[in-house]
């Protein structure tokens, strides 16, 4: 009979780690959160000095029920909540409801979930850590009043339903000015010269770019320019300058963290933030493999990129006996300054679980993010990759051209995994070995017109990786941010890139113009080193709430004065209503955007949105037709797949159909 009662936050972790610990402990799970402030009210006892007013959740009560019943009569009651400022609070809250002595050695936290390290942990049970539970009341209670004093004042001067919060404004700030620096861009014209030469020795031809003219950096900026110094080379000597033999090391990435497994799997995997992390969290949780439930990796709410040494000596073993020995490193990563470091890196938790020794236990996406996982670890502790480098400098008539080039010299780590940014590089070729005062010949000049282009639109996952970059935020928000602000509608995706919405960009010119410091950048940033200071015991959490209120208080009673109606238009399309002539807007409802009629409600005209791709259907040529699935997975089918065609074409794919090239 168990007489010893472990709680955890999900069922799945629950069902591993029955498995490891036997009889005398019964798990059960909170399934999250079961004491947090009330929706109704700010919750919040602002006159007794910003006093939280925590409730039992009333969709908890049940499982608050089952959790006393299970904790009546038992020896020792342990919480084992994730390893991370929510975690601990979850657990706080727990030993309130259980009435848990909060002296008591009572908490636990599993790196990952195995065997060896739930039981190692269990012996070495703690106390609860009331700096990182004060971190996570800071961030909940700014996080409240920010929300719940400014939401009114949008409801009241925008439209209703609009909400403001404290992390997510400046990720929506981001998202819009990225939106203005694209709308004010003007390009500027500029041109590229590339000369084609030969090698008459190796008789080898390759390019080379003219950088320079008499030792000054060379810009050209029109055709004029282009033909005047084309005209200046004819007849020129092309002579060897300069040549210079090298050779380049690029090292491996370290293990991920958080912000870059959510960067890294949204580029090689196509993966969203929350997919990423929902699959990460059941590879933490436990697979089946073999027969026997454990977790496959490391905590995956992190921002250290530190390895233990037992990790980095399975590695070691690993890499030396199917690489050979040159193939090992064992680099240390050193976490960024502002890195919380509560965790280790994300890595496998079995290491000798190679991917595709246990894929027939995985799903498709686990068995993608535990191989990208996998790999990116194996690879931070392999050797750095070689390249033999070379650089030719081309005089002509005090003009200089330079080439380079690189070939793989020892692939090292690369054997193993290449960032996704960085393959495109990879692609350059070895030069010819030309000697100094070596004449080449001219075979081509090319000109090539160029324009500036504006900075690119945010992805999600450069969006995380400017949040991470700029402080913002910790492991825990990235996801939660975006998926926020998206649902919200301040910003939309479309193709993987983030869009601010009409919505949006009112919303976040209101709150510049009137909260400042709420959607200030340098501001967030230092808040969350503020909620580190508690945490670590350097400040007292109340006092940052107070720091933060008064100022706050005075200026939203101002705004409330003052402030005076922002009229919200709809977004106009470009179809017509074909019942009242008037241009039909866009509009939003339970299954997302909709066309209506403005005229409404003298006119009921509405339609859903049919948007249409540029590529004919390969099986018949008609056009193809964008639709979501009920699971919001989008999909692509012919124009021509309906029952009432007699000549259906049957093409549907979740696949985006690709366009046949010209004389195919």
């Amino acid at each position: 009979m168990a007489d010893n009662l472990l709680i955890v936050e999900s069922p799945a972790k629950a069902n591993t780690i029955k498995k490891f610990l036997g009889s005398k402990y019964k798990v059960v799970a909170s399934m999250g959160h079961v004491r947090d402030l009330p929706k109704s009210t700010l919750g919040v006892d602002i006159e007794n000095d910003f006093e939280p007013k925590y409730i039992n959740m009333r969709d908890k009560t049940k499982t608050i029920k089952e959790l006393k019943k299970e904790a009546k009569g038992m020896k020792k009651i342990i919480l084992a909540t994730d390893p991370d400022r929510e975690g601990e609070a979850i657990a706080w809250h727990l030993a309130h409801i259980l009435d848990i002595d909060l002296n008591s050695n009572c908490r636990v936290t599993f790196n990952e979930i195995t065997k060896e390290t739930v039981t190692k942990e269990i012996k070495n049970a703690r106390k609860l850590n009331m700096d990182i539970i004060d971190a996570q009341q800071a961030r909940r209670v700014l996080d409240r009043i920010v929300g719940y004093k400014i939401s009114p004042l949008l409801w009241k001067k925008v439209q209703k339903g609009l909400s403001a919060g404290r992390v997510q404004s400046v990720a929506t700030r981001l998202v819009v000015e990225r939106e203005h620096e694209i709308e004010e861009f003007e390009p500027q014209e500029y041109w590229s010269l590339i000369a084609n030469l030969l090698d008459s020795k190796s008789k080898k031809s390759f390019e080379a770019s003219l950088i320079k003219y008499k030792d000054k950096k060379l810009e050209i900026e029109s055709k004029e320019k282009v033909d005047k110094i084309i005209a200046d080379l004819n007849n020129a000597k092309y002579i060897v300058k300069d040549v210079k033999l090298g050779e380049r090391k690029r090292h491996s990435a370290p293990p991920f963290t958080t912000s870059t497994l959510q960067q890294e799997a949204s580029r090689k995997l196509g993966f969203a933030l929350k997919k990423t992390m929902s699959v990460a969290q059941t590879l933490y949780e436990g697979v089946k493999v073999d027969g026997k439930v454990t977790g496959l990796i490391t905590y995956m709410r992190t921002d250290s990129v530190r390895v233990s040494e037992e990790a980095r000596a399975i590695a070691k073993d690993i890499i030396i006996s199917k690489y050979g020995k040159e193939y090992y490193e064992g680099t240390y990563y050193k976490s960024k300054s502002n890195s919380q470091d509560a965790h280790e890196a994300i890595r496998p938790a079995h290491i000798e679980f190679e991917p595709n020794q246990i894929k027939e236990f995985l799903s498709n996406d686990q068995f993608k993010l535990y191989n990208l996982i996998y790999n990116r670890f194996i690879a931070s502790q392999m050797s750095s990759a070689v390249y033999d480098t070379i650089a030719i400098e081309i005089d002509a008539n005090d003009y200089l051209f330079k080439a380079t080039g690189s070939k793989i010299k020892f692939d090292g780590f690369m054997s193993v995994y290449i960032e996704k940014t960085d393959e495109k590089e990879e692609k350059e070729k070895m030069l010819p070995i030309v000697e100094v005062g070596q004449e080449l010949k001219l075979k081509e000049i090319k000109p090539e017109q160029h324009f500036t282009e504006p900075p690119p639109r945010y992805t999600e996952a450069s969006l995380v990786k400017t949040l991470e970059e700029k402080g913002i935020g910790r492991p825990s928000t990235y996801a939660p941010t975006i998926t926020t602000i998206l649902a919200r509608r301040y910003i939309e995706k479309s193709e993987k890139k983030l869009f601010a919405t009409e919505l949006g960009k009112i919303v976040t010119n209101l709150l510049i113009n009137n909260f400042g410091d709420i959607v200030d950048i340098e501001f967030t940033a230092n808040m969350e080193t503020e909620l580190d200071n508690i945490e670590e015991g350097k400040e007292e959490w109340k006092q940052i709430i107070r720091e933060f209120y008064k100022p706050f208080a005075i200026q939203l009673d101002k705004v409330e004065k003052e402030l005076e109606h922002v009229e919200l238009k709809p977004e106009e399309s470009d179809v017509t209503c074909e019942l009242c002539g008037r241009t039909m807007v866009y509009k939003y409802g339970r299954f997302g955007k909709f066309l209506a009629c403005p005229g409404f409600p003298e006119c009921r005209n509405a339609k859903p949105i049919i948007e249409k791709l540029d590529i004919p259907c390969p099986n018949c040529g008609g056009e193809i037709l964008v639709k979501k699935s009920k699971k919001n997975k989008k999909y692509y089918i012919c124009e021509n797949n309906r029952e009432d065609n007699e000549n259906r074409c049957e093409y549907i794919s979740f696949l985006k159909p690709k366009k046949k090239k010209e004389g195919k």
